[in-house]
């Protein structure tokens, strides 16, 4: 195999992508499938995942709450079914969290938060974990972090927290599950250009009394390429690292954001 062929995903790979049905999920599962891969998504919003279904015939779907084990027990039938094995688990599901100073946090906002991107990581990748080690395709997880997950993140305190929490988990499950030959590695995406991210600006101006404009101009300085990611990007990097020039790469906590500079 030549260098060139080397950063592309082998045909056939089996691919998990959690909360894949729309956003930066959606953008991995499509470019796993335009690389041939098989896929099987799942997500709690049924209208994306059909729409995304609609769109890509050969991927199959999951309704499923991340943070739930009994959801996610339910995901693995279906995979087990759709894909009889699994060669790559994107543990892509969170949520992004409150908005508040500390003191006048929901105890129940904090809870949720920790649930989807915390724990659903756990319980993807203790159902993961066997099927990747009887894998006889390079098998991976990639986990998705934030750049909140290596920098402070003032009023955003659950969302930071979790995610420093992934890098973590990563780094240990690398350590863990390196010697079965399974690879293990999260990405820290900045701020990605989209829905989401104007939802977070909106909130995070309320938060500090100025206008939405205002606080979007404040991330971009923070940034030295001075430009949001997009979802692509990050899909982009999640197919190197599950291809065979990244076989050598593992326990990585990689940004792609433009580098954030603070939060």
């Amino acid at each position: 195999m030549n260098i060139l062929d080397s950063l592309r995903p082998i045909p056939g790979l089996k691919v998990l992508v959690t909360a894949g049905a729309s956003g930066i999920g959606a953008a991995i599962a499509r470019g796993f499938c335009e690389a041939g891969a098989r896929v099987h998504v799942c997500d709690i919003d049924r209208v994306a995942l059909d729409r995304l279904a609609t769109e890509n015939p050969d991927i199959t779907i999951s309704t499923a709450d991340a943070s739930s084990e009994r959801d996610v027990d339910l995901v693995f039938d279906d995979v087990r079914g759709t894909l009889g094995g699994l060669d790559v688990l994107v543990n892509n599901a969170g949520i992004a969290g409150p908005t508040s100073g500390i003191e006048s946090m929901d105890a129940g906002q904090w809870e949720r938060t920790v649930a989807v991107n915390l724990n659903s990581q756990f319980l993807f990748a203790r159902r993961a974990v066997p099927l990747l080690k009887a894998s006889q395709s390079d098998p991976c997880i990639v986990a998705m972090s934030s750049v909140a997950g290596r920098l402070g993140y003032a009023y955003r305190t659950p969302y930071a927290s979790t995610k420093w929490a992934v890098v973590g988990l990563m780094k240990s499950l690398a350590i863990e599950l390196g010697p079965q030959g399974v690879r293990v590695n999260a990405i820290l995406p900045g701020a990605v250009e989209g829905d989401r991210m104007n939802a977070v600006i909106a909130a995070r101006a309320a938060a500090t009394g100025v206008t939405p404009e205002e606080m979007r101009e404040e991330y971009l300085r923070k940034i030295s390429l001075r430009r949001m990611v997009t979802a692509a990007d990050v899909a982009a990097m999640t197919l190197f690292l599950c291809s065979p020039a990244a076989r050598n790469v593992s326990g990585q906590a990689i940004s792609v954001d433009a580098n954030v500079e603070y939060l």
